[in-house]
């Protein structure tokens, strides 16, 4: 299992190695060694990126507690006070903007955070986050805060860095490039080892070449399963692969449901309209609205988040993302306080909750602190192969500038029973993910570019050369 160039391309040249290789795996091991090599090649700097930044990520979370202690914690206190008094100390002091929902404490040692948008100097996506003391009401201080998660101005900007480079909607396709082809690099390295033989898989008394790709093999192999999971759940929420995504399932009734917000009659917009404007306090207030949603079971934590316009109701939302997984809604009418619809996590369509969990454990909140680990172990692991890809590509070439690559050819071997269906496969998985179908398109036109100018060399006679 490979990420980067395998250089378990050294096999492919040893008259013995095809021969011991399980029958199956013989028409396409050449094919496969080909495109495990020239994806790794080409590939790999992408997933360097990608699983450097994404073990910074994984870290972030701790980071973040340690770095913003004082506004996330506070002193445990006797009786925590109404939720509509630590709103208004939060207006009292940041009047700016409009409260766009609220987080109260989840926690005794937990502040309360007001989330305000339409900041001046904070981003259109982002709000800033005022976080109050429960107990005093004090305001322990503000920072911009991003995502449903909640993620502070250190994780955000490594967020972002991992998703985008910082470059915006052009530097997601980095991201989508290398999950697009972490699973092919990741299933066509498991090939590959496993069709090897087995005395050419030990590490224990190897040298050189043969040691770099035992231990190339052997921890791939290991990682291989977190690499297809970080692929198919980091493609799910991409650019062009996320889209389709959502489509097929959208077509298959497994979208992600939402709670109804429309209070619905004349009572709603009487309630809207008896707001404070910007406070986040409509009709009945906070509290009751509160009240209301821990009568229907929603415990913390939880998000309030106002009527959207006259006609709208309050929506509480938990959001608990570690398990179990709290994501009960309920919409509560402001004129009277009353649940006007409630949603139930259970009740989410299949596809629906394995996307939430997929979602939740590729970022590191599902398991907490054991998902952290075990996503900043996979990002060391990728990292590791990809150096030790191109160590073996090196040694392969004996200290020459590069390494020597796979001879040409490899599909010419495959039985048309077997070429024509796979070739079917991938264009449809093309398709479907269009950053993996563009570039292996793009290989393709290279490869036989290179290969017909090489052969135009190859015939030329010692006189045109001279």
């Amino acid at each position: 299992m490979s990420t980067a160039p395998s250089p378990a391309t050294e096999e492919a040249t040893q008259p013995d190695a095809p021969a011991s290789a399980p029958r199956r795996w013989a028409p396409l091991r050449p094919l496969i060694l080909r495109l495990h090599f020239y994806a790794g090649v080409l590939v790999a700097p992408f997933l360097l990126v990608a699983a450097a930044t994404g073990f910074l990520y994984a870290g972030a979370f701790q980071a973040e507690k340690l770095v913003y202690a004082h506004e996330m914690t506070v002193p445990v206190g006797d009786e925590k006070l109404p939720i509509s008094e630590q709103v208004a100390a939060a207006r009292k002091a940041h009047p700016e903007g409009t409260v766009s929902a609220i987080r109260p404490s989840p926690a005794d040692d937990a502040s309360t955070r007001v989330l305000l948008s339409g900041v001046k100097g904070v981003d259109a996506d982002h709000t800033l986050a005022v976080f109050v003391d429960p107990y005093t009401a004090k305001v322990r201080g503000a920072l911009e805060q991003y995502g449903a998660t909640g993620a502070l101005p250190l994780r955000t900007w490594i967020d972002e860095f991992h998703r985008d480079l910082h470059l915006g909607e052009s530097g997601r396709l980095y991201s989508e490039l290398a999950a697009s082809w972490l699973w092919v690099i990741a299933g066509g390295g498991l090939v590959l080892w496993f069709s090897r033989r087995r005395a050419l898989r030990k590490v224990r008394g190897a040298s050189g070449r043969r040691r770099t790709l035992g231990l190339h093999g052997t921890v791939g192999v290991w990682a291989a399963a977190g690499f297809f999971f970080l692929s198919a759940t980091g493609l799910t929420w991409s650019a062009y692969a996320g889209a389709n995504i959502d489509e097929l399932r959208t077509s298959l009734g497994q979208a992600t449901p939402s709670v109804s917000a429309s209070a619905g009659g004349d009572h709603a917009a009487h309630g809207a309209a008896a707001g404070t404007g910007g406070s986040g306090e409509h009709g009945v207030g906070l509290d009751k609205v509160l009240a209301a949603a821990r009568a229907e079971g929603l415990g913390d934590p939880v998000e309030i988040v106002p009527p959207a316009d006259a006609s709208s109701a309050y929506v509480v939302k938990q959001v608990q993302r570690s398990w179990p997984t709290k994501q009960d809604s309920a919409a509560i009418d402001p004129a009277n306080g009353e649940v006007v619809d409630v949603l139930r996590f259970a009740d989410y369509p299949v596809l629906a909750k394995l996307t939430r969990w997929g979602i939740d454990l590729h970022t590191g909140v599902l398991f907490g602190l054991v998902n952290q680990i075990a996503l900043m172990l996979l990002a060391l692991s990728l990292i590791l192969l990809i150096v030790w890809g191109y160590r073996m590509w090196w040694q392969r070439g004996r200290g020459s500038a590069f390494g020597r690559p796979v001879p040409r050819g490899a599909w010419q071997q495959v039985p048309p029973q077997i070429l024509v269906p796979l070739v079917a496969v991938v264009a449809v998985l093309g398709y479907f993910v269009p950053l993996f179908g563009i570039s292996l398109a793009a290989f393709i036109v290279v490869d036989v570019v290179l290969g017909e100018v090489a052969h135009r060399r190859g015939k030329r006679t010692p006189a045109e050369v001279n």
